[in-house]
């Protein structure tokens, strides 16, 4: 994952009891509602984490409600990375996560990227997941939707035929619920974007570490509907920004094996490229 310097100071706003009683809270399932389309739940980790709370937030956002965006140095002629919250506050996003690892120029996404016509890499490399959004068709029924290049009959040129934006990005579960990383020793702190069975987008977040294979078994054991999922960035440059109302919060992660080693990162990170989110209709709030 591609390492950045900085020495940048922002307030970090916590979700917590502070903010309770300002949305909507479903107490069967856990889902706190912060908008029209868009809902909150934090899991908690039936296996702890070595460091942090262990807890694994969820943004479950509808995609025939919010549009998906993607925002960033190369797309938007910005001089250089920002936070996920300075790219929401910049460009008047909801909420935002990374798109994905970067290279070491520190702007070019690591697999293909496009953002309508705009193309960030054209570079395919052998990453097997693909979101795709912003349907060709206006009458296509499929906003999102994550794909397995290896999927019979999956290619990324037919994906484009059938979308304007796609993102490629290091695979963690395959449709329809298939984890896809063995057991290891090396766990971060973790940014990733989802596909539920009703075809919601989910931004996926735990600044608390996992391997890739336990966090896969905490999210497909956690009842939310699950079917697909890629990784977006790890360690302290993942993250995890939204604003709804009176509910704010800034996430950002820490801990990496053999690299950062410890839970006390106190700052967000620049980052290139964030997946963001827009309402379709100034009606949703």
């Amino acid at each position: 994952m591609r390492r950045i310097l900085v020495s940048v100071v922002l307030l970090v706003l916590l979700f917590g009891p502070a903010n309770a009683g300002q949305a909507k809270t479903d107490a069967d399932s856990g889902w706190q509602r912060l908008a029209e389309g868009i809902d909150l739940k934090f899991l908690k980790s039936g296996k702890p984490s070595l460091v942090g709370d262990s807890r694994i937030a969820v943004l479950r956002i509808d995609p025939a409600l919010w549009k998906l965006e993607l925002i960033g140095v190369k797309q938007n002629g910005e001089p250089a990375g920002l936070s996920a919250r300075e790219w929401c506050e910049k460009y008047n996003l909801a909420a935002a996560i990374n798109a994905g690892m970067f290279e070491q120029d520190g702007k070019t996404h690591t697999g293909y990227s496009r953002f309508h016509e705009k193309i960030d890499s054209s570079r395919v490399n052998d990453y097997q997941s693909v979101a795709a959004f912003d349907p060709r068709d206006p009458k296509n029924p499929v906003p999102f939707r994550i794909f397995d290049l290896d999927a019979p009959g999956i290619t990324l040129p037919g994906i484009l035929k059938d979308y304007t934006s796609a993102v490629q990005n290091l695979r963690l579960i395959k449709r329809p619920n298939s984890n896809q990383w063995g057991k290891q020793n090396k766990k971060w702190s973790e940014a990733a974007l989802g596909e539920d069975d009703a075809g919601r987008i989910l931004f996926i977040f735990s600044r608390s570490p996992f391997s890739m294979h336990d966090l896969n078994q905490e999210l497909l054991s956690a009842g939310i509907g699950l079917v697909a999922a890629q990784h977006l960035e790890g360690g302290p440059e993942a993250q995890l920004y939204l604003h709804f109302g009176k509910v704010e919060s800034e996430m950002f992660g820490s801990y990496e094996t053999l690299f950062r080693e410890d839970d006390q990162n106190s700052a967000p990170w620049p980052i290139p490229n964030v997946l963001g989110i827009r309402p379709r209709s100034p009606a949703v709030h």
